[in-house]
């Protein structure tokens, strides 16, 4: 799926100064929701239905 060269990625990047963003851990598949309005910001992780952490595969190079 994606290349594994940073540990962190930025798969949904949206706005620069207030905005919403999904980065993904690629160690650990588990993907955060990271929202920022000015110099304020959140990160959460992203759950499914079951409230489980939404996972990412990463496919082996």
């Amino acid at each position: 799926m994606m290349k594994k060269d940073k540990r962190f990625q930025r798969i949904y990047p949206n706005g620069k100064m207030s905005g919403i963003e999904i980065i993904v851990d690629t160690e650990t598949g588990v993907n955060y929701l990271f929202a920022q309005a000015g110099y304020a910001g959140s990160l959460a992780p992203l759950l499914d239905k079951d409230g489980k952490p939404v996972i990412t595969k990463f496919e082996e190079e």
